[in-house]
């Protein structure tokens, strides 16, 4: 599918070759909510903490004497009915990550940039370099239309970065770093060509096969 490139100025900068199987199947919300709850898994920090019984400061005397005293019999004053006691079964420091298959979440990224392109939300941009302060750009941004965008180029340029970064609402990653979340998460998509490459080696599905006869050789 042929699409045209703009520029940051809104001018035109040839056209552009987007693979069907890439950017036209048919996107999968199911896979794509699968992905996106694993990225977030793994974004958790999982430090949560409580202490236990064990944990808890205090005498493991036993309060008062078992009987006679009209009150419920107590073995030490940390135990979880306690104001001061420990807490059972409460949360610890763990991990929320959990595997995904390479299939799922390539599944995933091709379902959400087919998403964009069905939606006419997804823009290919000449290149993303800019030495211009954040305010010009914020202005070439909002003349474009873009309320809310994500910009993936091949390599991120650092004065680009730079002047992206405080805009709100604009984020910029590499191409490496594509993800069906981020994706989602903005109104615009737009991809550099050097980013469109970038995704179609990433995505292309004979390098997909030949890393995973690859790794079936070597298993």
């Amino acid at each position: 599918m042929q699409v045209d490139i703009i520029t940051l100025e809104q001018g035109s900068a040839g056209s552009a070759e987007l693979p069907d199987e890439i950017f036209k199947a048919t996107p999968r919300q199911d896979i794509m909510a699968r992905v996106v709850h694993w990225q977030l898994a793994k974004r958790r920090a999982g430090t949560h903490k409580v202490k236990g019984v064990a944990e808890v400061s205090g005498t493991t005397k036993k309060p008062y004497k078992q009987k006679g005293t009209g009150n419920a019999r107590q073995g030490s004053l940390r135990s979880v009915q306690f104001r001061t006691g420990g807490v059972a079964h409460g949360p610890v420091v763990r991990s929320h990550e959990y595997s995904l298959n390479k299939k799922v979440r390539r599944l995933g990224l091709i379902s959400a940039l087919s998403h964009k392109l069905a939606e006419n939300k997804l823009v290919v941009l000449d290149a993303a370099k800019s030495s211009v302060k954040t305010a010009d750009l914020a202005k070439k941004i909002k003349a474009l239309g873009w309320s809310s965008a994500l910009i993936i180029d091949g390599t991120v340029d650092p004065d680009f970065l730079r002047a992206a970064r405080n805009i709100p609402k604009v984020d910029v990653l590499p191409t490496i770093g594509a993800n069906v979340y981020d994706i989602l998460n903005h109104d615009v998509l737009a991809i550099t060509t050097a980013g469109l490459e970038g995704l179609k080696a990433r995505l292309n599905p004979a390098a997909a096969n030949a890393a995973e006869t690859g790794a079936g050789e070597a298993a």
